[in-house]
């Protein structure tokens, strides 16, 4: 099931997020803060039992949304739930394009994106502190 996240789920989402090599805490934060001025959003993936296993973070603008990080715990990989959360995202959006940003050596995650209709745009030569990223985008 996708839902969107709660503050009751931000122990769940914290511990999806040590699964990034960069994740956003902040953007965690004010997505779940019900009085934050943010758009940033975030969709969890849940287990039978309720338990966020997957989630998604994101951001509008510019006439796109941004997935600043999309995670889903080991144990519940190749359930689908990456994809559905695209999807739900891509729903919310409105219209608006999608974009990521992937690592060129996350072959796992850049398959999935292209899979899910993602068109290589460019590489962004240091985005990430360890150095660059590909930007993906779903028009």
């Amino acid at each position: 099931m996708i839902r969107p996240a709660t503050p009751a789920d931000r122990p769940a989402l914290v511990r999806l997020q040590s699964h990034l090599p960069e994740p956003s805490p902040a953007l965690l934060d004010a997505a779940l803060d019900d009085a934050a001025l943010t758009p940033a959003t975030a969709l969890v993936s849940t287990d039978e039992d309720g338990t966020p296993v997957g989630s998604l973070l994101a951001v509008p603008g510019d006439g796109t949304v941004y997935v600043a990080e999309l995670v889903v715990d080991p144990d519940h990989r190749r359930e689908g739930r990456a994809r559905a959360l695209l999807a739900a995202c891509a729903e919310r959006a409105d219209g608006a394009a999608l974009t990521v940003t992937v690592a060129p050596d996350n072959e796992t995650a850049r398959s999935l994106y292209r899979e899910c209709g993602f068109e290589k745009r460019d590489r962004l030569p240091d985005f990430f502190d360890d150095g660059a990223a590909i930007r993906y985008r779903r028009d």
